[in-house]
């Protein structure tokens, strides 16, 4: 090897190799930067805001994952959304008060949602190649609209605190030469996500009905549905520019799961969300010819079995690329040791 090319060898090495030390930089595999946003498949992580996960949220996303979970309660005595997994009154959690990148690994936690926010917004900016970032937001107890805490006030909250940082259901309705798709299922079924590089340093926010939402009796209109409406009547009223949240399915069904929606409802829901084990017994190629984005949670579960915190990294990517195989958007699990799984980027299908 001739001295020039030995240098050139080592440089790209190098280079390499500090590309795999930068936190919170996506290993993009080639060609997947162009891919559509529907058409790739990432790995994300549950209950990303547990202390016991991560001692401060911006370590999640220093691990290059796709998605984060947050799971807030509303609490209507002090109207603040509380980020706690069990607690509806108190804050659990690992967000800090951040305005600058420094100090996210820095100060007290235990703090609201809108806090959580900031703190992906700051690391958003410190890292504008990061991402595209999904944030899951669970609301354990629904929405509270009667007592000031509904879908309209949680765009409110979202605008201010994730700002142009927010890629909103009007993002995706915008057709790239002028112009908007009716609704969110005519700008999926377009294939109208833009590519993954064009959403650099983006955050779309999701939402799905919570645990304790779901087992109580006494609600009778649960968060995919409020949402839904919501979004149905924003657009009527020429105001789909407010929303800033895709409401989500929760629940691994075959066929069209919206049939349980009113028929003017169901075109606003592109996002779906459920079991891995579930979605892998039947057919999910649905999804996927429609650019509908489908979360498969508990990834670890899919037989064969592997753990849910600390598989091989070989098990977790052949798991992932299983997944991936399956249609999946997003391969959820605890995989919070995985920086090179959770930086994954594969095509998908």
């Amino acid at each position: 090897m001739t001295v020039r090319r030995a240098i050139a060898a080592g440089l790209l090495t190098a280079t390499a190799l500090a590309l795999t030390l930068v936190p919170g930089t996506t290993a993009e595999a080639a060609g997947t930067g162009d891919l559509p946003f529907g058409s790739a498949t990432t790995v994300g992580l549950h209950n990303t805001y547990d202390p016991a996960a991560f001692p401060y949220l911006a370590q999640g996303l220093d691990t290059g994952t796709g998605m984060i979970e947050l799971d807030a309660w509303t609490d209507t005595v002090t109207t603040e959304w509380k980020v706690s997994h069990s607690n509806p009154l108190g804050n659990a959690n690992n967000c800090v008060t951040a305005t600058t990148p420094a100090q996210l690994y820095t100060g007290g936690a235990n703090k609201n949602l809108e806090t959580c926010l900031d703190d992906v917004r700051v690391w958003l900016g410190a890292h504008p190649t990061g991402g595209p970032l999904v944030i899951k937001l669970e609301l354990k107890g629904g929405f509270a609209a009667n007592r000031g805490m509904g879908p309209a006030q949680l765009d409110s909250l979202i605008a201010a605190h994730l700002g142009s940082t927010a890629f909103r259901p009007a993002d995706l309705l915008a057709k790239p030469g002028g112009g908007a798709y009716a609704t969110l299922d005519d700008a999926a079924r377009a294939g109208n996500w833009p590519s993954r590089t064009a959403l650099a340093g983006r955050a779309l926010v999701y939402v799905i009905p919570g645990s304790f939402e779901e087992g109580n009796p006494f609600d009778t209109l649960h968060t995919d549905v409020e949402y839904g409406r919501h979004l149905r009547d924003l657009s009527a009223a020429g105001k789909i520019g407010q929303a800033q949240v895709f409401p989500a399915y929760h629940g691994a069904t075959g066929g069209d799961p919206r049939s349980v929606y009113e028929a003017n409802v169901r075109p606003w829901f592109v996002v779906f969300d459920g079991d891995a084990a579930a979605y892998t017994a039947i057919d999910t190629s649905w999804y996927d010819t429609r650019h509908y984005l489908l979360t498969m949670t508990d990834a670890q579960n899919v037989a064969p079995a592997i753990s849910g915190t600390t598989p091989t990294a070989d098990q977790a990517t052949a798991r992932t690329r299983q997944l991936a195989g399956a249609h999946a958007s997003i391969v959820s699990s605890d995989w919070r040791s995985l920086p090179t799984v959770q930086s994954l980027v594969l095509p998908r299908g």
